[in-house]
């Protein structure tokens, strides 16, 4: 088990467990319009153009099979963080997240975390830093966390 850049050979796995830990966490909580949103964002195809952006794309793989997956925006900004459910609470979110940071650029991450994610980033040492918003039918709550760049 470890964690490793993403590759284009893993972006079904990505998609398929991005998609099972957002259905079964957050879907529920959303209109209709953040679902398919987020179902473009988590495709394949939304993977594929991503990745060739100044972003870092990391997987946490357990032998053959993606289990986990994070997406680090422009060294300063977690764009994803997702753990297959039949994997979660084993520290797979905490390696990705540690690994996001040794790839930060700045001083203050920042994430927009689903509003069911919030706990989950507070253990990570993150806080809200505004009122929760709403863009495309995606409900996140600001948040930001102090980390030392290359750290």
């Amino acid at each position: 088990m470890a964690v490793r850049a993403l590759l284009a050979a893993d972006l079904e796995q990505a998609s398929r467990v991005c998609m099972a830990a957002f259905m079964g966490a957050v879907a529920e909580s959303l209109p209709p319009l953040g679902i398919e949103t987020f179902a473009r964002i988590a495709s394949v195809e939304g993977f594929r153009a991503r990745m060739v952006q100044d972003n870092v794309m990391l997987a946490y793989a357990q032998e053959d099979r993606l289990i986990g997956i994070a997406e680090l925006k422009e060294g300063r900004h977690v764009a994803m963080l997702f753990v297959d459910p039949a994997a979660q609470q084993q520290g797979v979110g905490k390696a990705l997240m540690a690994a996001m940071i040794e790839q930060a650029r700045v001083e203050v991450l920042t994430v927009s975390a689903s509003l069911s994610s919030v706990p989950a980033y507070e253990r990570y040492g993150f806080t809200c830093t505004g009122e929760a918003a709403e863009s495309s039918g995606l409900r996140y709550q600001p948040m930001e966390m102090r980390v030392a760049p290359g750290a």
